[in-house]
């Protein structure tokens, strides 16, 4: 597994739940038993779920995260293009539909849509030569989690600061001049 420097190492417990579309199912099988592996490894529960295609998942990630039973949910598909525009209208859409989810949803949201221009391109990075991008995005998961983790632990001393500014303010409203 390719661990970029500086990466997060911090795995939390958590419960996950992973999204894998069947179209190009020899390359999303691949990716998914890569991220389900690195999740478990981290002692992770993991529940798999399956749509048509890539279209697909950001409605079922919508879906799953709505529950509130996960702490993660990670879209696993590929797109290949073909001779159409069709790839392009389908990278975009998915692409903007789970980057909103991820910006909506309090649970982790990563990135797991391979587009490639060939499906060689595609077969390298579900475990040849550009490793398992499966496992890449469950790590992306796991730094999600951790920063999650990070800023909950500092949100009460947070709030107290806040509160304690607050308290000063109010107190030198109260004593402003001209009043009795």
């Amino acid at each position: 597994m390719k661990t970029p420097a500086g990466r997060s190492t911090v795995r939390p417990k958590a419960s996950v739940a992973l999204v894998v579309a069947r179209w190009n199912r020899e390359i999303t099988d691949v990716l998914a038993a890569g991220a389900e592996r690195t999740a478990k490894e981290a002692g992770m529960s993991v529940e798999r779920f399956g749509v048509a295609g890539s279209f697909e998942l950001p409605a079922a990630v919508a879906l799953l995260a709505d529950t509130g039973r996960f702490d993660a949910v990670v879209p696993i598909g590929c797109l290949i293009r073909g001779e159409t525009p069709h790839f392009d209208v389908l990278a975009r859409s998915v692409t903007d539909g789970l980057m909103q989810l991820s910006l909506t949803y309090p649970c982790a949201i990563p990135f797991g849509v391979l587009t490639c221009d060939t499906y060689e391109q595609a077969r390298q990075r579900a475990g040849g030569t550009e490793g398992n991008k499966g496992e890449e995005t469950m790590e992306a998961a796991f730094d999600l989690l951790a920063l999650r983790q990070m800023v909950a632990k500092a949100a009460p001393a947070a709030r107290r600061s806040a509160a304690a500014r607050s308290g000063v303010t109010s107190a030198k409203r109260r004593r402003s001049p001209g009043k009795a």
